[in-house]
């Protein structure tokens, strides 16, 4: 699937919302895809995601991705890959981009907060891992995140600063490949919190990171949120692009729900047609 350059506000109805959800380890082989079949039969109950202004993606483990690509062929739903590695080689227990396309893969996170903090990913690591994706034909999904919670006024501009820092590290200040990646907003603090972060505080670190981006002419780039996002959550932000689902998406009823939500911004927001006699 082929993502235009830019995208504008979801709430205008003339961009690109983006829905999605990564199984993460917490489900074994058979129960991931019998969950996928569920996924599948929420995204073919909404037929309008045919047109592309909502684009559902999902993101489960290695192990399951030639079976999911089976089970998404012919569906809206885009296939992602939850990392890879720099480069094919003598990369012992790593997955390579060439192989992830081969495997029916499209887009690639990369960056998460788990695989930073757990895994010692830096940012030299994660701008090879962005640089072979993008080579690869791959689209990465960056995640990126302030650690702690800044508090209010400066806390918005201050998380925005530290996002754009990391976006710019992850491309190595190579603001061309910055306008292939779709990003994925994902406060540290709130991965795994009980709520998400605010959607005032949310809403207004995107404002202040896509001011930030656009000296580059990338205001317009993808920006979605993650951390603890769950139905009822999207209604609220503005200037966001979609959502990263975790956990509540586990449930295939709730990533419908969230769905819906998207598809409504569309519904609302669509161009009327003339009325007869004008």
């Amino acid at each position: 699937m082929t993502l235009p350059g830019t995208l504008t506000d979801p709430r205008t109805g003339l961009g690109t919302t983006f829905v999605g959800v990564s199984t993460k380890t917490y489900m074994g082989y058979a129960q991931s895809l019998a969950w996928l079949e569920q996924l599948v039969a929420e995204v073919d109950a909404r037929p309008a995601l045919a047109a592309g202004r909502v684009v559902p993606f999902v993101i489960p483990s290695f192990p399951v991705l030639p079976e999911a690509a089976r089970l998404v062929a012919g569906t809206p739903l885009v296939l992602g890959a939850q990392n890879c590695g720099w480069s094919d080689g003598p990369w012992t227990g790593e997955v390579s981009p060439s192989m992830l396309v081969e495997l029916g893969v499209e887009w690639v996170e990369i960056g998460h907060a788990e695989r930073r903090r757990y895994f010692a990913e830096d940012e030299a690591m994660i701008a090879l891992k962005v640089s072979a994706a993008v080579d690869a034909g791959l689209t990465p999904l960056l995640c990126v995140g302030e650690s702690e919670l800044l508090a209010h006024p400066a806390g918005p501009a201050a998380a925005a600063e530290t996002v754009y820092r990391q976006i710019e590290s992850a491309v190595s200040g190579d603001w061309s490949l910055a306008s292939t990646l779709v990003i994925a907003y994902e406060p540290v603090w709130a991965i795994g919190a009980p709520e998400p972060a605010s959607a005032d505080y949310v809403s207004k670190v995107v404002r202040a990171l896509r001011s930030a981006l656009a000296q580059h002419g990338l205001a317009g780039i993808p920006v979605i949120y993650g951390g603890s996002a769950k139905p009822g959550l999207l209604p609220q932000l503005d200037g966001v692009s979609g959502l990263f689902l975790g956990r509540f998406a586990h449930d295939a009823a709730n990533f419908g729900k969230v769905l819906d939500e998207a598809l409504s911004f569309c519904t609302a927001d669509a161009p009327k047609a003339p009325s007869k006699g004008h």
